[in-house]
């Protein structure tokens, strides 16, 4: 039975390996110290955290996420060791919340690797503080316990750090944060809740939601009741009105009104009631997978997440194959680790007594051991492939069956393109997958409009084997841009998007050619330095008209030969070409031109861009990077694996792409008519 801890209470702890499973509602730093008998931490190496994620006996997450798991084996930490603190922070300098009385009460748990619960605490209470030790697990009489702390500190890491006696509290924290930063500019973001009150769930409407679920099925809805005259059903809160079914913006969903609304009684002064008598306030339940026979795994079934449309079921349904993907990972690395220092641990106390180094009786003891190491290697991984082979079936099913904007080149469904009339909620980057799962490949999707520009690195890859002339991959790096910048064209309604090209020294003219051909550029791409300024210089007046309508409530007021379309600068071969003012302006478009529809894809080697020193750091940093050859530098939003990402390109003497160009030319030319 779990125990449900409150601040200051303590629970043994009936095993020592272990994981605590941190839950919150925004993205938080995960860490932990390390302290003797004193509760005196001896250094900047007792500390656990995304910058120094492993220590003897204890992992913690590499970024910061709304959900981690931290592993721990206590008999591994060194003996000098009687307490571990579990750290809880919001990362700075990231545009999140800086106070956790600004997000929900963050619930921590301690579980064995079963995932069975021992104990869990909710931080209730909290209000200016910023970071918070949340647990702390302690030695007592020869036992291990826990303890829900609960301690606050409004300063920050530095001040938390401080307090437990380390001298370099200050200069730890700014490491850490340093950490975080580079950490969130390599992750794949987590898909963001459309609506206040739904959470993801793949496998049932009315399953409990998670923090990290950005969807849930249709809640229950009243039969009874009515709404009270003088009451509407959307109440102004303090950003305005809300959805039907909520007291306020992002708060708790509350039971739908009645489909019959008692209307008010003659002369009573309430507002006219407009809801629809029948009207749905939530998702509809997702399709239901036919029974699976006796003995065999459930079939799947494409679009079995919850969604108002099978377009959003399908967006839902990927993400729950990477995040399923990412912990059975997690849970197989974790099992195979747990062999490993078992078996190390045994084989240590066999050599450690004289009387078994020698003779059958030593020998024995290694066998032994290393049969068990054998034995739970086994376990783990054929729970890894009955988890594989059910996620492999599942992609077999959903890939097919995936929309245009999500698809590869290579479905047909780009053989029977229409120009859409809506916007698509996500688009696809490419593939991710992990070392164990080369024959399963997850689709990256990030959310439209893009919140972040891309970086398609020219450069050199951290990947062996890949292709080592760098001409080559300068080309195939201009190729995924221009297949990245053809996709986002079609997945867009006829002038709803606008592509601009800065090629300064015209080194991109042969991987342009479908673009330009075509007749789907704003305008030929800008060459030379005069070129270079007059796009940068455009661009820069619009992101500054726009965000001055938009902060001064006069968003129709803008000037009548604006271009109102979402924006795309594909800027290749920087810096070459590039002077301070141009780096400057772009610099500008990729800190403010998300927020106002204008967006950048930079197709350059971070290398080259050396000369400036720090100063580019911010500009590459707020890029998402993506490479034009597999390479695994992207991490998720869970545990922080690192993944191979494999671009989506167009397949070697296919046509698909000047077909679909063609048709998005034709069809702007129509709608302009």
């Amino acid at each position: 039975m779990t125990a449900e801890l409150v601040r200051g209470q303590n629970h043994p702890l009936p095993q020592v390996r272990l994981e605590i499973r941190v839950s919150a509602g925004k993205r938080i730093v995960a860490g932990a110290t390390l302290s003797d008998e004193q509760g005196r931490v001896r250094g900047v190496e007792w500390v656990a955290h995304p910058g120094a994620p492993t220590l003897p006996g204890l992992e913690v997450s590499k970024q910061a996420a709304a959900d981690h798991r931290l592993a721990f084996d206590l008999d591994a930490l060194p003996q000098a060791v009687h307490r571990v603190s579990v750290l809880l922070a919001l990362p700075t300098s990231v545009g999140g919340p800086v106070r956790f009385g600004a997000v929900a009460a963050p619930f921590v748990a301690v579980t064995g690797l079963d995932g069975h619960e021992v104990a869990s605490y909710t931080l209730t209470g909290l209000d200016a503080e910023s970071a918070v030790v949340a647990l702390e697990l302690y030695r007592r009489q020869g036992a291990w316990k826990v303890r829900a702390v609960g301690q606050g500190y409004a300063g920050g890491l530095a001040e938390l750090l401080t307090d437990q006696g380390l001298p370099e509290a200050r200069q730890l924290a700014g490491s850490i944060n340093e950490a975080v930063a580079q950490g969130l500019a390599r992750s794949v973001a987590a898909p963001p809740p459309r609506t206040p009150e739904a959470d993801r769930s793949r496998q049932a409407a009315a399953s409990a939601p998670g923090p990290d679920q950005p969807y849930a099925g249709p809640g229950p809805q009243s039969t009874s009741g009515a709404v009270p005259p003088q009451q509407s059903p959307y109440t102004p809160g303090p950003q305005g009105a809300t959805a039907p079914g909520t007291g306020h913006p992002g708060g708790p969903a509350q039971a739908d009104p009645s489909p019959v609304t008692q209307s008010p009684s003659p002369g009573a002064a309430g507002p006219v009631d407009y809801s629809h008598p029948g009207r749905q306030t939530s998702a509809p339940p997702p399709p239901t997978a036919p029974p699976a026979q006796p003995g065999q795994p459930a079939q799947p079934v494409a679009g079995d997440a919850t969604g108002w449309s099978m377009e959003e079921r399908l967006y839902n349904q990927v993400w729950g194959m990477f995040e399923d993907l990412a912990r059975t990972i997690a849970a197989y690395r974790s099992a195979v680790d747990f062999a490993d220092s078992r078996m190390e641990k045994e084989l240590d106390q066999v050599l450690s007594d004289p009387r078994s180094r020698i003779g059958g009786q030593g020998d024995a003891a290694r066998e032994t051991a290393r049969a068990k190491h054998a034995q739970l290697v086994d376990q783990a991984r054929a729970a890894l492939d009955r988890d594989l082979a059910q996620l492999t079936a599942e992609a077999e099913v959903v890939e097919p069956a995936l929309p245009m904007a999500y698809a590869r080149w290579d479905n047909p469904v780009w053989h029977g393109y229409r120009a859409p009339m809506e916007i698509p909620m996500a688009l696809r980057l490419g593939d991710l997958r992990l070392p164990e799962t080369e024959n399963l490949s997850i689709p990256m999707l990030v959310r439209l409009p893009l919140e972040r520009g891309l970086w398609i690195d020219s450069g050199r890859t951290s990947l062996e084997g890949t292709l080592a002339d760098s001409d080559q991959v300068r080309r195939l790096a201009m190729d995924t841009a221009v297949a990245h910048a053809a996709r986002l064209l079609a997945v867009y309604p006829p002038g709803e998007f606008t592509v601009h090209v800065i090629d300064p020294a015209g080194t991109g003219a042969s991987s342009l050619a479908p673009l330009t051909q075509s007749g789907v550029l704003a305008a030929p791409p800008a060459a030379g330095a005069t070129g270079v300024a007059d796009v940068l210089q455009r661009l820069t007046q619009r992101v500054d008209l726009v965000q001055m309508a938009l902060r001064g409530g006069a968003a129709d007021s803008l000037p009548p030969g604006l271009d109102t379309a979402e924006q795309l600068l594909i800027v290749n071969d920087f810096p070459h070409g590039f002077d301070d003012r141009a780096v400057t302006q772009l610099r500008y478009l990729a800190d403010e031109g998300p927020a106002v529809g204008v967006h950048l894809m930079m197709v350059a080697d971070r290398e080259d861009a050396a000369a400036y020193g720090p100063l580019l750091d911010p500009l590459w940093r707020s890029l998402l990077r993506i490479t034009p050859v597999p390479d695994d530098h992207l991490a998720d939003p869970w545990v922080g694996h690192a993944w191979t990402y494999e671009p989506s390109l167009v397949p070697a003497n296919s046509q698909v792409l000047h077909q679909v160009l063609a048709a998005v030319a034709a069809a702007r030319r129509s709608w302009d008519r």
